[in-house]
């Protein structure tokens, strides 16, 4: 009941937070700014009003979602799998720690953008440049949680498990990597919303697909409806691969949220 109240309350409040921005709009009739009611139906058009037989979705959609999407989860999975595996054995090691971290630091300073035109420049404009761009800006908050939780690992349990014979790679796989699985997986949270923007921001430069080139395209035609309506897809879309991933890491986790409260 409680969870019900709590959402039935934020509904409200979208609710009244949109009926306002309609009201408001409507009235001083605002260019820059259309009524929600405008860009729903913008959004309805431009990807939500194909046949049933295609789940309503059109051509648009099909284009743009698919390019987008795997653009996305390629530069992400990729940005994981290094991020783990390179974090953990910079993690283990403490000599590896002292020198990999001034550079790591510096690297992660670097805006992602900033990298563009060299980026271009290498891999040519195309899904490469775009998947690129991706994993190289979402590679750090994985690469630096999970080196940080595997470094917060108890020694003990270590110990204990050397004791009994268990190998490094075993050790590696059924104690480190799941006591630092709580800060691995609140890096590829963080991850996975910096990689959303900057799917966007790769694909405003040059992309003939995606739901960047359909911003920049709506830009520079001045349809302001239809550009409103990227930006509210893309909130979508972080709003639901958010709720998505935190329901997967408290499965996944479930151990270990139920530790922490008999510890309590």
């Amino acid at each position: 009941m409680k969870a019900l109240r709590g959402f039935v309350e934020r509904a409200w409040l979208v609710v009244l937070v949109f009926v306002l921005w309609e009201v408001v709009t409507r009235a001083v009739n605002e260019t820059y700014f259309p009524p929600p009611t405008r860009i729903a139906q913008a959004l309805h058009e431009l990807w939500f009003s194909g046949p049933a037989s295609s789940l309503f979705l059109t051509e648009n959609a099909t284009d743009d979602f698919s390019t987008s999407l795997t653009h996305l989860f390629i530069g992400w999975g990729a940005a994981g799998v290094a991020g783990v595996v390179v974090g953990a054995a910079i993690g283990r090691s403490q000599i590896l720690y002292d020198m990999a971290s001034p550079v790591l630091e510096f690297l992660r300073a670097v805006p992602p953008p900033t990298l563009l035109p060299f980026f271009i420049i290498v891999f040519q404009l195309g899904a490469t440049m775009q998947i690129v761009t991706i994993a190289f800006g979402v590679v750090w908050p994985v690469l630096l949680n999970t080196c940080e939780g595997v470094r917060t690992v108890e020694s003990l349990q270590l110990e204990t498990a050397k004791v009994f014979g268990i190998g490094r790679f075993r050790r590696l796989v059924t104690i480190i990597l799941p006591g630092a699985s709580p800060k691995i997986f609140a890096g590829l949270r963080v991850a996975l919303s910096f990689a959303l923007i900057l799917m966007v921001i790769s694909e405003l430069f040059g992309s003939t697909a995606g739901i960047g080139s359909e911003l920049i395209g709506a830009q520079r035609s001045f349809e302001l409806p239809r550009m409103w309506a990227g930006i509210v897809m893309l909130g979508i879309l972080g709003f639901v691969f958010n709720a998505v991933f935190m329901l997967l890491e408290r499965r996944v986790l479930a151990w270990h949220i139920g530790a922490q409260r008999l510890a309590t």
